[in-house]
């Protein structure tokens, strides 16, 4: 058996050779690799080297810390109880490891008198004495542990990704906080069940994995049968509990995503609840994100909830064809899985989005759209996800009154959720609720960051800043939304509204301009005016405004 293995960035080799000599002057058996053969295969010979060694010695350096190869190595270290992390030049470490005991060794350049060096080899000599950490049995998964199909709701059918919540570590080595990280790997998962981005596996699937060492995760995948998995730890840092997860691919063991989490633990349990909050949307957001990208790359055999997650990314711009092309897609989900209540409410926002954008009354338009939301409310009553965009589409044909109700619900059954909360914000924004639209627009921007729609936030987000004469936040608001999107038509007449109301009158006329070579007409601005703010008392002013800077910037005038 090897006994140490030693994890490195190639451009760091000249350091590390002063490592592998060292310990092989001290009758240490080094692998690196600088010894693998031509035609060996790397991938394989160098997992076995891995799971072999007694020790894996890790060289964190501004090279290494960016290298998925070490990153990697050094995870499965820490999962087998082998990591031995030691500084070779000041850098950041990854989060998951920067509260690890790690040795300082920046300044050491082979000197074997080094009292630094000689206290770190102390160190890993005492490590080698200790006791294998047992690996995963597997074979004691609770046999009778229901799957990731048993645990669906009605009409949550569509095969969303499958994810298991690992049990979290806890690194403090205090027993209070083993009893937080068990609790909290519960509420993350009751946190994740209420959406339909993520199937979640009940807790008693993985409990017994408790205070074991993980080592195959694709085994842990195939036996779970997920998709994804949850890894994470509990610590003390300072004044705070820190809490640090993974995202895994568990085919493949592959790192997605990392995040830290911070709270003061004085405060820890007033916060508590929205910590997990954040931590479940966070992994929400993440999975849909990767989800939704391999969708568009997917060419056919596609999930219903595959083809909602294509009709979703359509929204990226706002336009005729964006909005064809998530109708179509949304159709598709509904004949792919025709009882799939997540298929019948997309299609029903984006039938709604639609019906704005187009600019013209269609009473029968409306009706097919209301018997839609019905449908998806009859085979999903209590989905959040279902309720919210039900919601939406029934604001989306002018009725924010019944609307609010769905939007409202939703979001009181899933409050960590970004993409309900912006639902909600919009609604409120209809019925001129803008003080209280801006709340559930900040928690959107706070849960869902890096939403592929934050454009839409932002331009909903100026409209109530603008509603209540906060225009300096406003003008700030919808010019990042048309940095986001500067082909949205109406994000150019909103700026020009706002541009008048501050003495900007050239600006606006330029915005306007703008709108118009867009597409935007002064009949579509005014359809889609009466639309968003029926119940705003500054409406039919806002709508003389347009009128006047359309006839303005008219080339015929």
């Amino acid at each position: 058996m090897t006994d140490i293995f030693l994890s490195y960035n190639r451009e760091d080799q000249a350091r590390a050779k002063l490592f592998v000599d060292a310990f092989a002057a001290h009758g240490f058996a080094v692998w690196w690799d600088v010894g693998l053969r031509t035609g060996d295969n790397y991938d394989q010979v160098t997992e076995k080297a891995l799971r072999a060694a007694k020790a894996v010695v890790v060289l964190w350096s501004k090279h290494s810390v960016e290298s998925r190869w070490v990153r990697a190595e050094a995870t499965l270290a820490d999962r087998n109880k082998t990591l031995v992390p030691v500084m070779i030049e000041p850098c950041d470490r990854p989060i998951m490891f920067e509260l690890t005991q790690t040795a300082e060794l920046a300044h050491w350049q082979g000197n074997t008198n080094d009292q630094a060096w000689t206290a770190f080899l102390g160190d890993v000599q005492r490590f080698m004495g200790q006791a294998a950490a047992p690996s995963l049995d597997v074979s004691a998964a609770t046999p009778s542990a229901p799957t990731v199909e048993e645990t669906l709701k009605p009409g949550q059918s569509g095969s969303a990704p499958s994810l298991a919540v690992l049990p979290f570590t806890n690194r403090s080595g205090l027993a209070d906080d083993d009893v937080f990280a068990e609790a909290f790997v519960e509420d993350v998962i009751s946190a994740l069940s209420q959406g339909v981005n993520v199937r979640v596996l009940g807790s008693t699937a993985t409990a017994n994995l408790n205070r074991k060492a993980v080592t195959d995760l694709a085994m842990v995948g195939r036996r779970l049968g997920v998709q994804y998995l949850l890894e994470g730890n509990v610590r003390r840092s300072g004044a705070n509990l820190r809490v640090t997860t993974q995202l895994l691919e568990a085919a493949t063991g592959e790192v997605i995503g990392t995040a830290r989490f911070d709270r003061p633990l004085a405060e820890l349990a007033e916060l508590q609840e929205d910590l997990v909050t954040e931590v479940a949307a966070s992994l929400d957001s993440e999975v849909f994100t990767v989800e939704m990208e391999r969708a568009l790359r997917k060419p056919r055999d596609i999930t219903a909830w595959q083809a909602v997650a294509r009709s979703t990314s359509a929204y990226r711009n706002y336009n005729a064809a964006s909005l064809q092309l998530a109708i179509k897609e949304a159709r598709h989900a509904v004949a792919i899985a025709p009882d799939y209540a997540y298929g019948h409410a997309q299609l029903a926002t984006t039938l709604a989005l639609n019906y704005n954008f187009a600019g013209c009354d269609d009473l029968g338009e409306v009706a097919r759209i209301r018997a839609i939301v019905e449908r998806a409310l009859e085979l999903a009553p209590e989905d959040a996800t279902v309720l919210s965009l039900a919601g939406n589409a029934l604001c989306g044909i002018r009725d924010p009154e019944e609307g609010i109700r769905y939007t409202g619900k939703a979001v009181r059954k899933a409050p960590g959720s970004g993409v309900l909360q912006y639902f909600y914000g919009v609604s409120c924004v209809m019925l001129n609720r803008p003080d209280e639209a801006l709340s559930h627009f900040a928690s959107t921007l706070r849960l869902a960051p890096g939403w592929h729609v934050t454009w839409a936030v932002k331009y909903f987000q100026a409209l109530a800043y603008r509603e209540l004469n906060r225009l300096a936040e406003a003008d700030a608001a919808i010019d990042e939304c048309i940095k986001l999107l500067p082909t949205l038509a109406h994000g150019h007449v909103l700026k020009a509204l706002i541009g008048v109301a501050v003495g900007q009158d050239d600006l606006a006329r330029r915005h306007i301009e703008t709108a118009r070579r867009l597409g935007l007409d002064v009949a579509a601005t005014e359809w889609s005016w009466r639309a968003n703010r029926p119940h705003s008392p500054r409406l039919e002013a806002d709508i003389a405004l347009i009128r006047g800077l359309y006839a303005a910037t008219d080339p015929a005038a």
